[in-house]
């Protein structure tokens, strides 16, 4: 099934914090983020710095509620783009969810 924007699966909106950790050259280095929204492959996460395309993340999204479990998961950065002033959209591809 496509949706109208031809993505193979669905996009939620989701505007959660979202915790990055670096595992490539700057390796446990943390940001701060959020979570704009998030896909079976992919998400969006907006932060205020710029990282380079294919820097691998750990990224952690904690549940608003009890009753769904925090999200970990194994990513890569395939777009960084600059939105406003020192406020970066980052395109994060899944490799792995935890």
């Amino acid at each position: 099934m496509l949706y109208e924007d031809k993505r193979n699966f669905f996009r939620m909106l989701v505007n959660a914090e979202a915790q990055l950790v670096i595992l490539d050259s700057e390796a446990g280095r943390k940001i701060d983020g959020v979570c704009r929204d998030l896909s079976a492959t992919g998400m969006a996460i907006e932060i205020d710095e710029p990282l380079e395309v294919s820097t691998q993340v750990k990224v952690r999204i904690d549940a608003t509620n009890n009753s769904v479990p925090a999200l970990d998961a194994l990513a890569t950065v395939v777009r960084c783009s600059e939105i406003e002033d020192q406020e970066y959209l980052l395109g994060l591809e899944v490799l792995e969810i935890n």
